[in-house]
């Protein structure tokens, strides 16, 4: 760890002494005399154009331009003929090929990010061949004898094929999260539906390694968006796949009250629930409280109880607000922000609630006022 953060730390050094100086893009291509070759900055969701120049007749090109930190660009002879380079701000990279096959076959020097580049590409053309060969193979013997037992096979290797590439993304992103060539690795896809890298936590070093160094980078920025996104939807997704489970779908809270009992919400089951989250510190969290306190006096002996949950971190302010607000029924809270808690039900807001019937499954969230005397009185006839 000491060495991430001071890795860090000389990086954004560097990186905050730097200024713009000029890189240079220049390079042979063979059988390409007289025809133009194009530099276009790869944006998020788009291209634009940058230069272009004609290539000479010894198959000569070369382009200079700033930039303030590391950038994608696309080097391209036509619109299907293209090559990913990651240039440096400061950076002579020289690119050697040939017309026919450029986009397959080239050299280039001088550009480590560009290398990786072209490792990250070459290596995700090689498994999509393989799996198209595999597939190829499953179309000409679909009518065979034997299919079922060649298939069977074949998608074993598929599978294998698949999980090589991931490991190697993976590891690529582990290994170097503080190029800018990681974007590329984590945006990668088998096909339009399928990212190589699915794996939150490879997300989450890159990005904010990245950000560290690069905060201004506009790749850098979107990936940064796109993790805090993901993370906030994952917790959703978990949070719907309890609710959608048959039977109890609250996942279970444990957790002391002001006089260290533990007291869980499980406990619970065979009572109407409003499972609330709070903080004593929180404005509108206490402009509720008076509402609840009528609420809970309302349906109390019916069979209802409210099991509210602190997010605080100072024991004393939390037991003077329940006391002065007259909160008197379970609260708890571990002092420590009661983390496990707040992620297990997705809590982005405070105050925040959900509504439990007497088998523990989740009927309503965030419910106020008429609304919620209206749902706890409906399930309580």
């Amino acid at each position: 760890m000491k060495k991430i953060l001071l890795l860090v730390a000389v990086a954004t050094m560097v990186f905050a002494c730097s200024k713009k100086t000029d890189y240079v893009i220049e390079g042979k291509i063979t059988n390409a005399a007289g025809k133009y070759i194009y530099l276009d900055e790869l944006r998020v969701s788009s291209s634009q154009p940058i230069d272009s120049v004609k290539i000479s007749k010894k198959g000569e090109f070369k382009f200079t331009g700033q930039i303030g930190y590391p950038n994608f660009f696309l080097l391209r002879l036509s619109e299907k003929n293209f090559i990913t380079l990651l240039v440096d701000s400061a950076e002579h990279v020289q690119v050697f090929g040939d017309a026919a096959n450029f986009s397959r076959d080239y050299a280039v020097i001088g550009s480590p990010g560009s290398q990786l580049v072209q490792e990250l590409n070459k290596k995700l053309t090689t498994t999509k061949l393989k799996l198209d060969s595999i597939h190829s193979l499953q179309v000409i013997f679909r009518n065979r004898p034997n299919f079922n037992e060649k298939n069977a096979e074949w998608e074993t290797e598929c599978q294998q094929i698949i999980k090589e590439q991931v490991d190697y993304s993976t590891n690529f992103v582990q290994k170097n999260p503080f190029s800018m060539s990681s974007i590329l690795a984590l945006y990668q896809k088998f096909d339009d539906a399928n990212y190589v890298v699915q794996d939150l936590q490879s997300l989450k070093v890159a990005a904010s390694a990245l950000n560290s160094i690069y905060p201004k980078s506009e790749h850098v920025k979107a990936l940064y968006a796109n993790t805090v996104r993901l993370m906030s939807s994952e917790k959703s997704i978990k949070m719907q796949q309890l609710i959608q489970k048959a039977g109890a779908n609250s996942p279970d809270i444990k957790l002391p009250d002001m006089n260290g009992t533990q007291v869980s919400l499980s406990s619970l089951q065979g009572k109407v629930v409003l499972l609330q989250f709070w903080s004593a510190r929180d404005r509108a969290s206490r402009i509720m409280n008076p509402a609840l306190v009528e609420l809970y006096n309302k349906y109390k002996n019916r069979g209802f109880e409210i099991y509210q949950v602190s997010i605080d971190q100072e024991k004393n302010e939390w037991v003077n607000a329940i006391r002065e607000d007259g909160l008197n029924w379970i609260n708890v809270g571990d002092m420590r922000g009661s983390i496990a808690a707040v992620n297990a039900y997705n809590i982005q807001t405070l105050p925040f609630n959900y509504l439990l019937d007497k088998e523990g499954v989740i009927v309503g969230k965030n419910l106020k006022g008429p609304a919620l005397d209206k749902a706890v009185g409906s399930i309580l006839k």
